[in-house]
């Protein structure tokens, strides 16, 4: 048992490790915070704070992929701000540099190979063009697609996507209240760069 002194009171550290570790088991059972602390006499708003501050984060886990994007940074930015777990965006230039620097081979290896590593996420944003859309979503085999369509095939321009939808369907996804994200209704503004 770890003992510190603190002025004229002595604090048993194992005791608070016991207790919060209490409050969480209660926690994940379902209980509320108002039901844990009654059931621990403890104030509620204690067992709120311990939660925010042992938050790393909320709701499923997200990938983010899209191309030809115009305002990438900046759609970048947003999903590092809420914690995305893996974002691969591209502009036009970017997409047929990537295509044009590897075999065909080389290429189908590597699609399927990110379609493997995405396929691993709760759920996929995808940003492109409606057959882009349609093909990505099948190979990725996950019922978690969240389609973001940019414009019809082929698209040869970059595509400003509107930071304010793709913030609210990330967050939408997060929720733990949703039943997931309702695809967008005009996500790009459709002009080049």
């Amino acid at each position: 048992m770890e003992l510190i002194r603190v002025g004229d009171k002595l604090i048993s550290l194992s005791k608070i490790h016991t207790m919060v570790a209490e409050i969480f088991e209660a926690r994940s059972r379902g209980l509320s915070q108002a039901e844990v602390s009654a059931q621990l006499n403890l104030d509620r708003t204690l067992v709120s704070r311990l939660e925010t501050l042992g938050e790393v984060r909320r709701g499923r886990s997200i990938a983010v992929v899209g191309f030809p994007v115009a305002n990438k940074a900046v759609l970048g930015e947003v999903c590092q701000r809420l914690g995305v777990d893996f974002v691969w965006l591209m502009t036009d230039d970017e997409r047929r540099g990537f295509a044009e620097s590897r075999t065909g081979v080389e290429l189908v290896n590597e699609i399927f190979r990110l379609a493997r590593q995405v396929r691993s996420y709760d759920t996929v944003v995808l940003m492109a063009s409606n057959t882009r859309v349609r093909l990505l979503t099948a190979l990725m085999d996950t019922q978690a697609v969240v389609p973001v369509i940019l414009g019809e095939t082929p698209l040869n321009r970059d595509v400003v996507v509107d930071v304010n939808v793709l913030e609210s369907i990330i967050k939408e996804v997060q929720s733990p209240r949703s039943g997931g994200p309702r695809p967008p209704s005009n996500t790009a503004s459709g002009s080049p760069s």
